[in-house]
């Protein structure tokens, strides 16, 4: 089948990214669009403004479709992976009856729907995206999460016995489909719209950090993912759906009938580093444009003549609080003469990886293993001293993909399997998967960060949360 192509689709918090790939898993063309800032009507609430969700994917995907030098003819499929935690509610001819529902919602974990004789279905942003390409009403089973639907876990099929709970009808639920599953065909609408030819297969795949992990290359059980976007997050693979768990929790992963243990997260994270570039202005972002370089690359340059530890300078990172204590607010405490601009990326960069250390840690405690290896995706990968930090803080090689990979290749790698380009998914992650790059840790820079850890970091909540929980009742 050379000279075949398949396009996988990364629909995220901000921003959504199309690529082209070839067999291979080789990028042969790509394109990205920013989504609009979230709205917030009111505390607490965050939705995606207008139909920004599906505007973003029609952009980049004409983009990338004018781009692409071969002969549309010849794409097999595409595979469709949207955010996780969004909720979707639709009007009986899919259109939207409301702007979609963020993960970071607070109605988005409760048994919320609206009370409009409009209403006719209830779905993923998976869910809705599906019907906006193939006009039909269905979903990837693996994209519906048990914090927010009556699903069972262990069939991964809707379960009626937790309809009551989750104030769910019956007929409001779409269709559940297994990763790797066509969901449809392109209609004509949707091919006028986005510029993918119509007919073309829609495949479904699972939970956007399912799906990453697919395209993050196989990862055997004694490796953990660290998922950098919006939201953090950091998995390793498992086979029982373990539901006793304390330190992580247990996800559908992209391979049907396996499961991910994910540990706790941090859910405001890369978000946090543009807040602070956003902050620089654009004088700064002037400067980096004049040397034809980015903010990021620009500002790291600073950043690594840094010491570990930053001088003292420590970042908490509750930029969006935890509901269980919404009184929680981000702090940069320790500052004092030495510190520059570059000293606040650099304590950026070192409080995610220590706070994905602790949670990592508790998570592999808990199912009694010793991690040989992370391996780190997402934009922020592509920082060597991010990168650098990570093997540092965990004590362990730090790895990244070369090329594309994360959840647009998990969705061409879906489409692989269902449009039989490959057997099975292990087979389609071989012959796709992208060669890694490795980062040794520095012991001299991991003992100041276990030392920071063990006295510091992991203490701070307790010395701040009762002047956070006083200044809440002010402020809030």
């Amino acid at each position: 089948m050379a000279g075949k192509y398949l396009i996988g689709i990364d629909n995220g918090t901000q921003s959504t990214k199309v690529v082209i790939y070839d067999l291979a898993g080789t990028v042969i063309c790509e394109a990205k669009r920013a989504l609009l800032p979230m709205e917030h009507p009111q505390p607490g609430y965050a939705v995606h403004p207008d139909d920004d969700l599906w505007e973003s994917i029609v952009a980049a995907s004409r983009e990338v479709m004018t781009q692409f030098p071969g002969d549309p003819a010849d794409i097999l499929g595409v595979g469709l992976c949207t955010i996780r935690c969004c909720k979707a509610f639709l009007k009986a001819d899919g259109t939207l009856l409301e702007p979609v529902m963020s993960w970071m919602d607070t109605r988005a974990y409760q048994p919320w729907i609206p009370e409009d004789p409009e209403l006719a279905y209830a779905t993923t942003s998976s869910g809705y995206m599906t019907h906006r390409f193939t006009g039909k009403f269905r979903d990837s089973a693996a994209n519906n999460i048990i914090l927010q639907w009556p699903i069972d876990t262990d069939t991964w099929q809707w379960d009626s016995a937790l309809f009551e709970e989750f104030n769910m009808r019956p007929e409001l639920l779409v269709e559940l489909q297994m990763p790797g599953d066509i969901a449809g065909h392109v209609t004509a609408e949707a091919a006028a719209a986005t510029g993918i030819p119509e007919g073309l297969p829609v495949v479904t795949t699972a939970n956007d950090k399912a799906v990453e992990s697919l395209g993050s290359g196989s990862l055997d059980e004694r490796t953990a993912l660290v998922s950098l976007g919006t939201y953090i997050a950091s998995m390793v693979h498992g086979h029982e759906n373990r539901q006793d768990a304390v330190a992580f929790w247990t996800n559908f992963a992209c391979v049907p009938g396996t499961y991910l243990y994910e540990s706790g997260g941090v859910r405001r994270g890369m978000w946090t580093l543009s807040w602070f570039l956003d902050l620089l202005g654009p004088e700064f972002a002037a400067a980096a444009a004049s040397q034809e370089t980015s903010r990021e690359e620009y500002l790291e340059r600073e950043a690594e003549l840094v010491p570990a530890g930053s001088c003292g300078l420590m970042t908490v990172l509750d930029w969006l609080a935890p509901t269980h204590k919404p009184f929680r607010k981000g702090e940069i405490i320790g500052f004092d003469a030495r510190h520059t601009r570059a000293h606040v990326y650099r304590s950026i960069l070192e409080a995610i990886a220590l706070t994905m250390k602790e949670n990592v840690d508790a998570m592999c405690a808990e199912l009694g293993i010793d991690l040989r290896e992370i391996v780190v995706s997402g934009g922020g990968s592509n920082s060597p001293l991010f990168m650098n930090i990570f093997s540092d803080v965990f004590g362990v090689p730090a790895s990244r993909n070369v090329g594309s990979s994360g959840a647009s290749l998990g969705s061409a790698i879906c489409a692989a399997v269902a449009t039989g380009v490959y057997p099975d998914f292990a087979t389609a992650a071989a012959a796709m998967k992208q060669g890694r790059e490795s980062f040794s840790p520095n012991l001299e820079n991991h003992d100041v960060y276990r030392r920071m850890n063990e006295k510091v970091y992991r203490v701070i909540h307790d010395a701040t949360d009762p002047i956070l929980e006083q200044s809440f009742s002010i402020f809030h």
